[in-house]
């Protein structure tokens, strides 16, 4: 009989690996009064695993699309998200969490039920109507990848990115899909106008790597594709090394930072693993199975960036870490940044311009 593991609520057979799908359970969602749980492997009723199952659309409505981002630590003021839960699958996301608010798991249903915010577009419009805005630059994909494959079919980023370039509204964007690519004509006459910045999410160039941690995402090529493309284009393109992974992809450093250079980045910033809340179960049952000859020594190098546990919550540490490995990766980090003559400029997008349609004045002029 072939081995089967129990982490918390699901069992995943050794023969049965979720090929495609990030998450290899469903973890128990906190706020859910009912749980269901396959406690006997003998049982005679049958159990669906979870993770055959193909991934749902949910269309949702939602009150607000724009929200502010109070933390310090990851360079945004307002975020924007057309989708909530991502089927590219990464197994550290930190947005997983957020399912648990919409009733799902942080584990397979995240990868595999997406809501899809339809209204987003009127509800945009009418957050530029206010009078209190003040054009600060809104981020797309704060929590969730714009560009997953719902945007394929709903086309949600492209109409706002279209309503952004009406209002003069400053967008920046970070995605790991070559969908963007789509887009370009408008992130052009953006960019023109100074109006967006785009980044690329890079974490690992090592392709089997990227297959077992980003299951549905573009390739690491693919991505450098983009990259260069942007760049061509007259984007404004950086990078994001995030999040690095003590033992598994931190040595990387000086590769990729090397190879976005080339293609055209002019700037990169980075993060270190943290793994909050129900991701700490969905990462450890990953590297277990996918890793097991140095599961322990990935995760206790994690550990050793956060103070002993997998996670910190204090604004200045949790994105970096401390402590010796920490340290090394920063400096690491700091050094191949100027070696290749990355992040000299920050780029600063334009929010002069910003003027609702149809009116007479504009954000910083007058009659």
């Amino acid at each position: 009989m072939p081995r089967e593991q129990n982490t918390r609520n699901s069992y995943i057979k050794a023969d049965e690996y979720l090929k495609g799908r990030g998450a290899q359970l469903n973890t128990h969602n906190k706020f859910a009064a009912n749980t269901y749980v396959r406690d006997h492997a003998e049982g005679i009723d049958d159990w669906e695993t979870d993770g055959k199952a193909k991934t749902v659309y949910i269309e949702g409505s939602s009150k607000s699309i724009v929200n502010p981002v109070d933390s310090p630590d990851v360079g945004m003021e307002f975020s924007m998200n057309p989708y909530q839960g991502c089927e590219h699958g990464c197994t550290y996301c930190y947005a997983r969490n957020t399912h648990e608010y919409w009733g799902f798991s942080a584990g397979l249903d995240f990868e595999q039920k997406i809501i899809v915010k339809k209204d987003a577009p009127t509800l945009f419009r009418k957050f530029l109507e206010r009078k209190s805005w003040d054009a600060s630059v809104i981020s797309l994909s704060g929590n969730t990848d714009c560009y997953q494959p719902a945007e394929r079919k709903y086309r949600i980023t492209r109409e706002l990115l279209r309503i952004a370039a009406d209002y003069g509204q400053p967008v920046s964007l970070i995605t790991k899909n070559a969908l963007i690519l789509r887009d370009l004509d408008i992130l052009k006459e953006l960019a023109a106008r100074n109006l967006c910045a785009v980044y690329l999410s890079i974490n690992s160039l090592n392709e089997d790597l990227r297959l077992k941690m980003e299951p549905r995402t573009a390739t690491a090529k693919q991505r450098l594709k983009v990259l260069s493309a942007l760049s061509d284009a007259g984007i404004p393109a950086g990078v994001m090394v995030a999040p690095l992974i003590p033992g598994l992809s931190d040595h990387e450093i000086p590769s990729i930072l090397k190879e976005v250079t080339a293609c055209g980045a002019i700037h990169a910033g980075y993060t270190v693993v943290r793994l909050n809340g129900a991701i700490s179960v969905i990462f450890r049952d990953w590297l277990e199975q996918n890793f097991p000859d140095r599961a322990e020594k990935v995760w206790h190098q994690i550990q050793s960036c956060h103070q002993g546990a997998v996670n910190d919550s204090r604004f200045g540490t949790r994105m970096r870490g401390e402590g010796n490995i920490a340290k090394m990766i920063q400096d690491t980090f700091r050094l191949h940044c100027r070696l290749n003559g990355l992040n000299k400029e920050r780029i600063k997008l334009d929010s002069s311009q910003f003027c609702v349609p149809g009116s007479q004045l504009n954000l910083f002029g007058g009659l």
